[in-house]
């Protein structure tokens, strides 16, 4: 799912040639190296009708929370997933690093992911690049969350979003 999202949120983003092919061996040994990690995070997966509509991954960097992935399937978009999959990640962020302020990255062109952001209180904070491993080089915002962390996760109906806590 995260392949796939990638493919529709960056097509005109990132190359054509990177998204059909070495994106997905990329996201495979992205998550094997984040899963191997021992460090506390968070995982949120939402379900639909049994199967996986969405999912966020939170996860320390240094004195803060990165909020790394924040995905909805390409036929979910729209739905209040992500959403509800960010409430629940600073939820769990406020009450178990109630310290440490949380911030996400976000290619400066994918306007749909500002938007979004932007519309739930997040403020933006530095801006930079991020290199690929394809060797490209993309324009990118940071985003500092600056609110209260929801200490409440109200679902949607027909949607279950857990909260798996990765050690």
């Amino acid at each position: 799912m995260h392949t796939a999202s990638w493919r529709t949120a960056y097509a005109g983003i990132l190359p054509a040639d990177y998204l059909a092919g070495q994106v997905e061996a990329d996201h495979a040994n992205s998550w094997r190296a984040l899963l191997a990690d021992r460090v506390t995070a968070g995982m949120f997966v939402a379900e639909a009708d049994a199967r996986v509509v969405g999912f966020a991954y939170l996860r320390p960097v240094g004195a803060r929370i990165l909020l790394d992935n924040l995905h909805a399937h390409p036929g979910a978009r729209g739905q209040g997933i992500g959403s509800r999959l960010v409430e629940a990640g600073l939820g769990w962020a406020g009450e178990s690093f109630p310290d440490r302020e949380v911030y996400l990255e976000v290619l400066t062109a994918n306007t749909a992911a500002i938007g979004f952001y932007e519309s739930r209180g997040w403020q933006r904070t530095a801006s930079g690049t991020v290199r690929f491993p394809d060797g490209t080089t993309v324009a990118e915002f940071e985003y500092t969350w600056r609110g209260v962390a929801p200490r409440t996760l109200i679902a949607a109906p027909d949607t279950n979003v857990t909260d798996p806590e990765l050690r």
